[in-house]
């Protein structure tokens, strides 16, 4: 049953309730944890029609677009927590053979704490997974969650939210507040622990500048303008339409859309050929906002001011729906315009030439967001030497946008796309705090005794030790245990 009733309580109450029930549930075991979570994820599959009624009632995106875009993955990363998290968070003994000679007698276990109370300011573009994502893996790392979900989504919201109710979390653990666009400020500021943000770049800087007043840690997964790499020797059948499903999936609001196409120049043109029959043909799409439709417009007009051309005619919004955006190409860009340098949630790709993978490389620094990027060529060794030089945090040769989804891989981006992972294996311990338990046996501290009037370790002989301990020759480090030996004979 999908219930939608969220009582609104005072925020400092909410911080506090959460508090209260993330200390008794850190205590229970990982089996106990991840009860809930296997739970949810029946409740997706069983509920997955009035998941994405919410979702088009919300954003129009289609159902099929929901279950592989949403449901699936948000299954998918609730499974490999239940595979993969209690070896994850498992406290990790260090090994005895990597401990120093002057550390004898100490033993080091470094567990996995969590952080306490997170903040998830949620997106709206993929409403169920990249929320319920962040959800379960701040949970399952013993975290209590409170999440403002995005005001353009709250029907998703409510029912993603009744079925995080009815897996079974403790009373409070997870709380819903109001999806309203001053919530996000009213959490990032409440006495919370860690913010999860997932949003444009801009609210990103100012939401960074305040958390790191307050010295409280944040995972910002930020904008992309991500870069497809065509290589002379690509398909260029499948690259086109790579380009144009990246470019275009769910209406072209994808952070890891396909919006810069690099194409090496002697392939250049069938590759234009290729790439127009599609938006020839493309008919327009509704966004979720009139504002994603004015800026693309306004980037476009200034490309084609600056030289770019237009695959074809732009459509007329004089007498339209002004959510109403056609699928633009944009041909001969260069990587200084605006439409290569400012994030946009709108169908729009542009494409540039190139000669030499250095020259491709160069083009694509200047663009400030490293989020995702994906190569295309036939040859797999190259291209993945190729990926190695790019600074994105997802590539996928051969392919786009999809194999982020995969909920054993990271998934996180730099400079302007914002830092941390959500997702995966990184993402989950990204939900904790490492803290290390040292155990020293006997009694004998020498180090104790130089604060206390009587050295043990003389100068000759730390320098003894260090020199056995890491000269360059066998000769050298030799030469060191006689040190050392010979000071402590010394001392004697």
């Amino acid at each position: 049953m999908i219930t939608t009733d969220i009582p609104v309580q005072p925020l400092s109450e909410q911080v506090e309730r959460c508090r209260e029930a993330q200390g008794a549930w850190s205590a229970l075991s990982m089996r106990q944890r991840l009860r809930p979570v296997r739970r949810l994820r029946h409740l997706l599959a069983e509920n997955c029609e009035a998941l994405c009624a919410a979702v088009t009632q919300d954003i129009g995106k289609p159902v099929d677009e929901t279950i592989a875009g949403d449901i699936l993955p948000l299954a998918a990363a609730c499974r490999f927590l239940e595979r993969r998290a209690g070896r994850v968070l498992t406290p990790r003994k260090v090994s005895k053979l990597s401990r120093p000679l002057w550390l004898f007698g100490q033993s080091d276990t470094v567990y996995r704490r969590p952080r306490g109370v997170v903040g998830i300011i949620g997106t709206w573009n993929y409403p169920l997974t990249l929320n319920g994502v962040q959800i379960v893996q701040a949970t399952v790392a013993g975290n209590g969650v409170l999440w403002k979900p995005s005001e353009v989504a709250p029907a998703s919201a409510r029912v993603l939210f009744s079925l995080v109710q009815q897996a079974g979390f403790p009373p409070n653990l997870v709380q819903m507040l109001p999806a309203t666009r001053e919530g996000g400020a009213e959490l990032a500021n409440a006495a919370i622990d860690h913010v999860v943000f997932t949003g444009s770049s801009i609210t990103g800087r100012v939401l960074a500048a305040n958390l790191g007043r307050r010295m409280v840690s944040s995972t910002l997964e930020l904008s992309g303008i991500d870069a497809m790499f065509v290589l002379e020797d690509a398909d260029l059948t499948m690259a086109s339409q790579a380009a144009w499903f990246g470019a275009t999936l769910n209406s072209g609001q994808t952070c890891i859309a396909a919006r810069r196409i690099f194409v090496q120049r002697n392939c250049y043109a069938a590759f234009l050929d290729a790439i127009g029959q599609y938006a020839a043909r493309a008919q327009p799409m509704r966004l979720a906002l009139d504002s994603q439709v004015k800026q693309a417009q306004h980037l476009i007009s200034d490309a084609v001011s600056d030289g770019a051309k237009l695959l074809h005619a732009p459509l007329d919004q004089s007498e339209l729906d002004p959510c109403l955006f056609r699928p633009t190409a944009i041909v001969d860009a260069r990587p200084e315009m605006g439409i290569c340098q400012q994030a946009l949630f709108a169908p729009v790709l542009a494409v540039l030439p190139f000669d030499s993978e250095a020259e491709a490389l160069q083009m694509d620094r200047q663009c400030p967001f490293g989020l995702g990027a994906s190569i295309f060529s036939q040859d797999a060794r190259r291209a993945a030497k190729l990926a190695l030089d790019l600074r994105a945090g997802s590539v996928a040769i051969n392919d786009v946008i999809v194999p982020t989804a995969h909920p054993e891989t990271p998934f996180g981006g730099s400079g302007e796309s914002g830092w941390g992972v959500t997702q995966g294996v990184e993402g989950l311990l990204e939900m904790t705090v490492p803290q290390t338990v040292s155990i020293r046996r006997g009694k004998s501290r020498p180090h104790y005794q130089s604060a206390c009037g009587t050295p043990v370790f003389t100068p000759p002989i730390l320098q003894g030790l260090l020199q056995w301990s890491h000269g360059t020759t066998f000769s050298q480090r030799l030469g060191g245990l006689r040190r050392l030996l010979a000071g402590w004979w010394n001392k004697s």
